[in-house]
């Protein structure tokens, strides 16, 4: 039985002087047990003895006290904690076209985005990756269109590429760049070379995955078939996503390797490309920094120097990528950031991409080289060499100044 508190009336009376509204008390007629009697046209009160949907069954009473209810609701009297950006809990009906959407996550069709771009923004900003590709689902289920249709629609430039980046999985997103780098008449060899030196192998095997899926060829086939000769090899290699990921390090092992590679290049005529490739693509990287160490005090002279004395072109470039991603990852994603921004044009493709790649793994340690390297923080390079919404989020996924 739901009892009544005595000070019901005082409640009521409070509620009135403060909404204007005044309570008709033969609105409210009762009967035995407490409960509101019958409406015209409505279903029957429920006998005194009869469960009442979530209510305690006759006898039990209603909690009291503190912390009584369901677990981790909120103590009597406090206010229930919202999600963060959680629509009102009676919003009002959306108006079309141009009408803000019922619930503030979402973008509202038919011309417009809850609250414009800056709402649209706003949503793409306080998500993680994880919360934002799922609204590619849920927006189809509101309004059974494509989010990514109404997008392309709405947006243009380099905006709409970095919106569209940030709607897509990590492994879809390096997917798509790779088969986009790999297609037409020309290749991006940068592009291969930073997604493959870079990634993990589980990342490595998701992208294979992915990019089979999407493009009904292997990214192996795909890479076969747009580069040629020891470059090929190293690109083969990496995309195999089978690097050993020991932590061991054997100092014996390590200064064998160190002599190998020595041999291979700095002391033979010509260069031993394959052995190059046979370690540096398949040593864990706790391994390989033991041997640069070995090899720097070997023949007095740092790995990187040797590559590009030994090597040239993408085959140079691809080595001294795995290389400096060996040594510090963070490092080589500041240098091609900076080299995305120098000069007169921004290659914004590479600053899109590791914008979105990087900003949810190492994007702090980026900032902090790149700041002790060039001088300047990644947040004021990024202000002088962008403009508008696109900037406004690419700092956002930078995260703020040093």
């Amino acid at each position: 039985m739901v009892n009544i508190p005595q000070n019901f009336p005082s409640q009521a009376n409070q509620f009135a002087a403060n909404s204007g509204f005044t309570p008709n008390p033969s609105m409210f007629p009762q009967v035995p047990g407490g409960y509101p009697g019958p409406q015209p046209g409505g279903p029957p009160a429920p006998s005194p003895n009869q469960p009442y949907g979530m209510y305690p069954q006759p006898g039990g009473g209603m909690p009291q006290g503190p912390g009584m209810g369901y677990p981790g609701g909120p103590p009597p009297g406090q206010q229930m904690a919202g999600y963060p950006n959680a629509p009102a809990p009676n919003p009002s009906m959306p108006s079309y076209p141009n009408a803000p959407s019922p619930n503030p996550s979402m973008p509202a069709y038919g011309g417009g985005y809850g609250g414009g771009y800056t709402g649209f923004l706003r949503v793409l900003k306080s998500r993680s990756n994880k919360q934002r590709v799922p609204l590619l689902v849920s927006y189809k289920t509101a309004y059974g269109k494509d989010l990514i249709k109404d997008l392309k629609s709405e947006l243009s430039g380099n905006f709409e590429k970095l919106v569209l980046a940030m709607l897509k999985t990590p492994a879809q997103f390096d997917a798509y760049e790779l088969k986009e780098a790999i297609k037409g008449a020309g290749t991006d060899e940068a592009c291969l070379i930073e997604i493959l030196a870079s990634r993990s192998n589980a990342e490595i095997r998701e992208i294979n995955q992915v990019f089979k899926a999407e493009n009904k060829k292997s990214l192996e086939d795909s890479i076969s078939g747009d580069t040629s000769g020891h470059f090929r090899r190293l690109l083969v290699s990496l995309a195999q996503g089978n690097r050993d990921e020991s932590e061991n390090v054997d100092i014996s092992v390590a200064k064998q390797d160190a002599q190998g590679l020595y041999q291979a290049g700095e002391n033979k005529l010509g260069t031993d490309e394959s052995k190059f490739n046979a370690i540096l693509c398949a040593r864990s990287k706790a391994h390989l920094r033991a041997v640069f160490h070995e090899y720097q005090h070997m023949c007095g002279r740092d790995i990187e120097k040797s590559i590009e004395r030994e090597m040239s072109g993408d085959l140079e470039s691809g080595m001294l990528a795995v290389v400096k991603c060996i040594k510090n990852t963070p490092a080589y994603f500041a240098e091609r950031l900076c080299k995305a921004m120098k000069g007169a044009g921004t290659k914004d493709r590479t600053l899109i991409r590791i914008m979105v790649t990087r900003s949810e793994v190492d994007m702090l340690d980026i900032r902090q080289e790149y700041m002790k390297n060039y001088g300047k923080s990644l947040y004021t390079a990024i202000s002088g060499d962008t403009s508008g919404d696109y900037k406004k989020l690419l700092l956002k996924l930078c995260g703020g100044s040093d």
